[in-house]
């Protein structure tokens, strides 16, 4: 599934210190790393925090996040194999990629980071996901991506991309795009943070930063087949919306 290759040294940094941990104890990210051992430098780097890679420049600034929810492998990995095949060429514009929002989490296979569910806490100050908000913020992106898996029979169970049409429309743009692009769901709120507060895809929405959340259906802990190959469709149609490639 996994196809090795060299990768330049990826510019990597470091934006919240104490969520790290060591990815390769967690059965699927250890097999990844195997067969990816290019990687290695980003698993060392993410024993320190919550690693942020830059790729390209210029305009326009997208983010993408993964491992918001540790338990959710499929986005996680998506993001490496999107690093890979973005690092090669000459995109146009930025794309900054968080491949794991909590690498504690990761390590542990689960959806808490030390007891809290980082995506209804993305207002809260001093939250891993509210330093991810801030940052987005601070670079000026032009739209986020927080890239998620979710459990068949849980909610919502389906391949989907969430979104909100007040007070930012491009979040209802992006997720009209990319259901156009592959078979995800539409599911649209009318008003962000309408339903439940602390949703990074909320936060960034109401902040005029135009946002949207993805699903791919894989259980908990585990990567489905074709799961990631999914995940990893909806990143490039998020990145074609914006012409990037």
């Amino acid at each position: 599934m996994w196809v090795w290759m060299v990768l330049d040294p990826l510019d990597i940094k470091i934006i919240y210190r104490g969520s790290g941990g060591h990815l390769e104890k967690n059965v699927i990210m250890g097999e990844y790393l195997r067969v990816n051992p290019s990687f290695k430098g980003l698993f060392e780097y993410s024993r320190r925090g919550t690693p942020f890679v830059a790729l390209g420049e210029g305009r326009p600034r997208v983010m993408i996040t993964a491992g918001v929810h540790g338990n959710e492998i499929p986005p996680q990995l998506a993001t490496l194999e999107l690093i890979k095949s973005l690092a090669p060429l000459d995109i146009t514009g930025t794309v900054y990629i968080i491949p794991f929002a909590a690498p504690w989490s990761t390590m542990n296979n689960t959806r808490w980071f030390k007891g809290v569910d980082l995506n209804r806490s993305s207002h809260a100050p001093g939250s891993v996901t509210n330093t991810i908000f801030k940052v987005a913020v601070d670079l000026n992106v032009d739209a986020l991506g927080d890239f998620h898996s979710t459990a068949p029979r849980s909610n919502p169970g389906r391949e989907s991309v969430f979104c909100s049409k007040k007070p930012c429309r491009r979040s209802y743009l992006i997720a009209k795009y990319i259901s156009r692009m592959g078979s995800s769901d539409v599911i649209v709120y009318e008003n962000a943070a309408s339903h439940y507060k602390g949703a990074l895809e909320d936060e960034c929405n109401l902040a005029g930063v135009g946002a949207v959340t993805c699903e791919v259906v894989s259980k908990n802990g585990s990567l489905t087949l074709g799961s990631l190959e999914r995940s990893l469709l909806q990143m490039k149609a998020f990145l074609k919306y914006f012409n990037i490639i």
